[in-house]
């Protein structure tokens, strides 16, 4: 990086900002300290496993800690000040957040001299909040993308200072439009680091029109509604894959459902959403309220992710049949 060296902390947990504290490493960003969530429980085991961010960080050396709040007034007041005490000794100029999970009170946002940047995943001011991602694709955005946002007080409101749009292509999912994000997110921060060591950066308020708001996914969202457009649904299933996957009922089942597209077919409107149109060699064809959708890949309970026409044989549909 041109002009003199920053001292950058980080703050991060899953995958998407692990890729970035990454793209800090290559460009040989000096990160004097790492915070990231504790360990959670995970897997079937519920084994407490550390967070990408962390492994990432342990394995080039890196000082990690793992505060379960930072208000000082909060319900761990202890862990706030091992990281204020920890942040201090850093003394970075600059604390690059993605994906962390904490709140960031004041306190935080005003320590570094350049202040806090977050890695947004969207065009802010479209997709404020916890699931970027995952909304843009259920919304049928024909965009996103990185924004880079000098962080404020507010929910991802903060003055825009780099941004650059991804195209979302007809069969994204959250898991792949994940990967090129985080790529592009890693990328554009360390453009972001270049300009502010060279008093380059011009923040812009985000703009007052264009508001949305992501909100968390909820488990309770996979559950198939065929009630709704088809064309709404195979959007649904593309923005729940990975997490927390789409899913209707079969046989007693609850089935996953990995990937469907939409079809246009008209006789779909004479029967009650949810029931089966085709099931055999063609594949599945299940009645919406709007239109049918094709159902390509599902996975059943216990089972791996397989065809549609393999997971017929082990548990045949009948036209006519009812989907829960």
């Amino acid at each position: 990086m041109a002009g003199p060296p920053l001292r950058v902390a980080f703050a991060g947990t899953p995958e998407f900002a692990a890729v970035a504290l990454q793209a800090l490493l290559d460009a040989g960003v000096a990160v004097p300290l790492v915070l990231t969530q504790p360990d959670r429980p995970a897997g079937r085991g519920m084994k407490l496993t550390a967070s990408p961010v962390k492994r990432l960080a342990l394995s080039h050396g890196l000082p990690v800690v793992q505060p379960r709040s930072l208000r000082l007034d909060g319900k761990f007041p202890d862990d706030a000040q091992a990281g204020q005490a920890a942040l201090a000794e850093a003394a970075p100029d600059v604390l690059v957040v993605a994906a962390y999970g904490l709140i960031l009170p004041a306190w935080v946002l005003a320590l570094p001299r350049l202040g806090c940047l977050n890695i947004h995943a969207s065009l802010l001011p479209r997709w404020r909040g916890a699931a970027p991602i995952h909304r843009a694709i259920e919304a049928g955005d024909a965009e996103t993308g990185i924004t880079i946002m000098q962080m404020d007080e507010g929910l991802d409101t903060g003055a825009m200072l780099l941004a650059e749009r991804e195209p979302i292509g007809p069969e994204d999912t959250t898991a792949s439009l994940h990967d090129r994000l985080a790529a592009l997110g890693g990328r554009l921060v360390v453009d972001a680091l270049a300009d502010a060591a060279q008093g380059r950066l011009r923040p812009v308020a985000q703009p007052d029109a264009g508001v949305t708001y992501a909100h968390k996914i909820e488990k309770a969202e996979a559950a198939i509604d065929w009630a709704r457009p088809a064309a709404e649904i195979a959007r649904r299933v593309r923005a729940f894959d990975p997490f927390p996957g789409a899913s209707f009922q079969a046989h007693g089942d609850t089935v996953k459902l990995w990937r469907a597209v939409p079809v246009g077919r008209g006789s779909a409107s004479d029967a009650a959403p949810g029931t089966v149109l085709e099931a055999g060699a063609a594949g599945v064809l299940v009645a919406c309220g709007e239109g049918a959708l094709s159902l390509l890949e599902v996975q059943r309970p216990g089972g791996k992710r397989q065809p549609v026409d393999a997971w017929l044989q082990a548990r045949p549909l009948a036209v006519g049949e009812r989907l829960g």
